[in-house]
C-alpha cells in the first residue's frame, strides 16, 4: 500500500519516514515543469510568504519594548524596597500604560498583516496546486485510455487506482503544504539569526550550541525507529489484504467452516502489526521529549547568561525576553525543514509512479485515413489470415492461424484451458495487436478501422457479468442510452428477464447496489444478454454466455440468442459443448493452434480430440 506524507509520523508529526525515489534529480525536474505556468502567481506566494514571516519575526524585537516599559516604571520601586527603603517612602510605580498600550496596538497590527499575507500565499497555492494536480490527474486518465489491454492485465486494479489517486494527493498535499512551509522555514531561520545576532551574539553562540546536539538526538531516534515504520506499512499492508480477501469471500469463509480460522489469521497479522506499530511510537515518541529537554537546556543557559548581562547593564529585561522567544523560533523550523526533506523524497516517489505510468508504451496510433464499414452494408465476414500472436515473445501462443468465417455462420470455439479461446476474441476486438498476419472484417483490415469502428460492430455477453451501481434500466440500455422504456422491456422479454424485472417492488426502476448482490447471477447475466439484444450488433461474441444460469434458465436464454444470431455472424466459447451442436463451425484449440475444424457431427466421426471432451462429458454414469 502507498501512503501519502502522513504515513510514519512518530507523536506530533515529528518524524516521517521517507520513501526514496529512484531518479529524484530527474522526476523532481519534471515535477518542476508542471509549476512553470503558474510562475507569477508561485513568486506571488513566495513573496507573501517573506512578507508574513518577516512580520511575525519582528514581533518579539517590538514586544520587548513594552516589557521595558512595564520594568522601568516598577524597577526604581522595587530596588528602592530592596535597598531597605520603607515602600511608602520609596519612589512610586510609574507605568507607561498608555506607551505599553502603543506598543500593543502596533503588534495586533504587524500580527494581523502577517496573517494577511499567511492568507494569501496560503489561497493562491491552493489554486496552483489544485491545478497542477488536476492537469497530472487529466492526463493519467488521457493517457489510461490510450494504453494497451496487457498493461492492466500486468496490473491489479487497487495499484493503478492508488496512481491516481494516494499518488497524486500526495503530490498535492506537498504542492500546498510543504512548499510554502519550506519558504517559511527558510525565512524564519534566516530572519530569526540576525535578529539574535542584533541582540547579543554571545547568546547566539549559546543557542548553536544546542543544535548539533538535537541533530545527534534525530539521526539516532530515526535509524532505531525506521526499521519498525518500514514493517508496520509491510504488515499493514498484510492486514488489508487479509481483510479484503475475508470480506469479498465471506460466503466461502462460512461455507467452508473458517471461520476461526480466519479470525486466528487476522489475530496473528493484527498482533504483528501491534508490536511494530508499539515500538515505533515508542522510539519515535522520544524524540520530542529529549528535543524538549534539550531546548530546555537552552534556556537555561540563554536565561543564566541573558540576566548577568542584563544586571551587567549590557541587556534589557526585553532584550531576554525578546531572545528567548527567538531561540524558541529558531529551533522550531530547522526540525521542521527536516521533515519537508522527507516529505519531498516521498513525494518525488509518488510523483515517479504517476510518471512511470505516463510513460508507458502505449497502444498503436490508429491510422491515419481509417476505414469503417457503414452497418447497413456490413455482412459479417471474418477471416484470419496467416495470424501470429504471443504475450511474451520467447513463447509464442498462436502461429500461423487460418480461418475464414461466411457471414452468417456460428462459429464455436472450443478448447482446454490455456488453449489460447478467450485469446482469439481478444484480438478480433483488437484488445491485444497481432504479431504478424491480418484479421479482416468484410475484408477491410481491421488495423484500418478506429478501434471505435471497429467494437461499435460486435455486442459481447462475458462469463463474468458487468452492471453499475443504478437502475435496471439504465444497466440495459448502457449499450444504447438513447434508449425507450419500450424498446428496453423488448430487449427483457427477449432475454426471458421481464417477468422477473415486474416481480420487483419498483420494476425496472429497482437501483442495483454497487457489486448487484441484490439480484441472483444468474439474473445478472440475464440483464447483460438483454444489453447485447438491445444494441443490436452485426457480430455477436458470447464468452460462455449461459454458464452462470440453471438449465431451465440455459434452455430459455438458448432461444433468445438463435433468434439474435440468426442471419449474424457470432462467435461462441463455449465449455459446455451441448449449447454448439448447431455451430455451422466448431474450431478446436489446444496450445493456441486450431487442432480440428467441422460441424458437431463431423468432429464426432473424426474420433479425435473434439469426441474425447465431448464423451467426457456426456459419458453415461454407470450403474449403481
Amino acid at each position: 500500500m502507498k501512503h501519502g506524507p502522513g504515513a510514519g509520523r512518530g507523536p506530533g508529526g515529528g518524524m516521517h519516514v521517507a520513501q526514496k525515489a529512484k531518479n529524484f534529480k530527474g522526476t523532481s525536474k519534471r515535477l518542476l515543469g508542471y509549476l512553470k505556468p503558474h510562475w507569477a502567481k508561485l513568486l506571488t506566494v513566495f513573496f507573501a510568504a517573506i512578507l508574513s514571516t518577516a512580520f511575525m519575526i519582528i514581533g518579539p524585537n517590538i514586544l520587548k519594548n513594552a516589557t521595558n516599559l512595564l520594568v522601568e516604571g516598577v524597577m526604581p520601586h522595587m530596588a528602592a524596597v530592596l535597598n531597605g527603603v520603607p515602600a511608602e517612602l520609596a519612589p512610586p510605580i510609574n507605568i507607561d500604560f498608555n506607551g505599553i498600550a502603543g506598543v500593543l496596538l502596533t503588534l495586533v497590527g504587524i500580527y494581523f498583516v502577517s496573517s494577511v499575507f499567511n492568507w494569501i500565499q496560503q489561497f493562491v497555492m491552493a489554486g496552483v496546486s489544485q491545478k497542477v494536480v488536476y492537469d497530472m490527474r487529466k492526463q493519467v486518465d488521457d493517457k489510461l485510455s490510450r494504453l494497451p489491454l496487457k498493461y492492466f492485465d500486468g496490473r491489479t486494479h487497487g495499484e493503478i487506482l492508488s496512481r491516481i489517486t494516494n499518488d497524486v494527493d500526495t503530490v498535492a498535499q506537498t504542492l500546498q503544504q510543504s512548499l510554502t512551509q519550506l519558504i517559511t522555514a527558510v525565512v524564519t531561520i534566516v530572519g530569526v539569526l540576525i535578529m539574535m545576532l542584533t541582540i547579543s551574539p554571545l547568546l547566539t553562540l549559546v543557542t548553536f550550541i544546542t543544535i548539533p546536539l538535537c541533530l545527534v538526538i534525530t539521526i539516532f531516534v530515526v535509524k532505531r525507529s525506521q526499521k519498525y515504520f518500514v514493517g508496520q506499512q509491510r504488515v499493514l499492508g498484510e492486514l488489508n489484504g487479509h481483510v479484503e480477501e475475508m470480506y469479498t469471500g465471506h460466503k466461502e469463509v462460512k461455507a467452508y467452516g473458517h471461520e476461526q480460522k480466519a479470525v486466528d489469521e487476522f489475530n496473528t497479522v493484527n498482533e504483528e502489526l501491534y508490536e511494530y506499530n508499539r515500538k515505533a511510537q515508542f522510539i519515535s515518541g522520544i524524540i520530542m521529549p529529549l528535543m524538549t529537554f534539550v531546548n530546555n537546556l537552552g534556556y537555561v543557559f540563554v536565561a543564566v547568561i541573558g540576566g548577568l548581562r542584563v544586571a551587567n547593564g549590557q541587556l534589557t529585561v526585553g532584550d531576554v525576553q525578546a531572545f528567548i522567544q527567538y531561540s524558541n523560533q529558531f529551533t522550531q523550523p530547522i526540525n521542521q525543514t527536516a521533515n519537508i526533506a522527507n516529505i519531498l523524497q516521498s513525494t518525488v516517489a509518488a510523483a515517479e509512479r504517476v510518471f512511470e505510468v505516463l510513460d508507458e508504451e502505449e497502444q498503436i496510433p490508429e491510422a491515419e485515413h481509417p476505414k469503417r464499414i457503414e452497418a447497413k452494408a456490413l455482412r459479417g465476414a471474418v477471416e484470419f489470415d496467416h495470424v501470429d500472436f504471443s504475450y511474451n515473445p520467447a513463447e509464442p501462443l498462436i502461429e500461423d492461424m487460418n480461418v475464414k468465417v461466411s457471414p452468417g455462420q456460428t462459429v464455436a470455439i472450443v478448447g482446454p484451458t490455456g488453449a489460447g479461446k478467450t485469446t482469439l476474441v481478444n484480438l478480433l476486438m483488437r484488445f491485444y495487436e497481432i504479431d504478424g498476419g491480418a484479421i479482416r472484417v468484410d475484408g477491410v483490415d481491421i488495423r484500418d478501422m478506429t478501434r471505435e469502428g471497429l467494437r461499435s460492430i460486435f455486442g459481447m455477453v462475458l462469463q463474468d457479468t458487468w452492471l453499475f451501481n443504478g437502475t435496471i434500466r439504465e444497466n440495459i440500455a448502457y449499450s444504447r442510452p438513447d434508449a425507450t422504456l419500450e424498446q428496453v422491456m423488448a430487449a427483457a422479454k427477449a432475454a426471458r428477464v421481464d417477468h422477473y424485472i415486474r416481480t420487483l417492488p419498483d420494476g425496472y426502476d429497482t437501483v442495483l447496489n454497487e457489486e448487484a448482490s441484490n439480484i441472483s447471477q444468474g439474473q445478472k447475466q440475464l440483464l447483460t444478454i438483454a444489453r447485447v439484444i438491445l444494441a443490436d450488433p452485426a457480430i455477436l461474441i458470447l464468452d460462455e454466455a449461459t454458464s452462470n444460469v440453471d438449465t431451465r434458465t440455459e434452455i430459455q436464454i438458448q432461444k433468445a440468442m438463435n433468434a439474435l444470431m440468426e442471419g449474424r455472424t457470432s462467435f461462441v466459447i463455449a465449455h459446455r459443448l451441448s449449447t454448439i451442436r448447431d455451430a455451422d463451425i466448431i474450431l478446436v484449440m489446444n496450445n493456441g493452434k486450431i487442432i480440428e475444424t467441422g460441424n458437431h457431427k463431423q468432429l464426432l466421426e473424426q474420433g479425435g480430440f473434439y469426441a474425447d471432451l465431448y464423451n467426457s462429458q456426456f459419458a453415461a454414469k454407470p450403474s449403481a
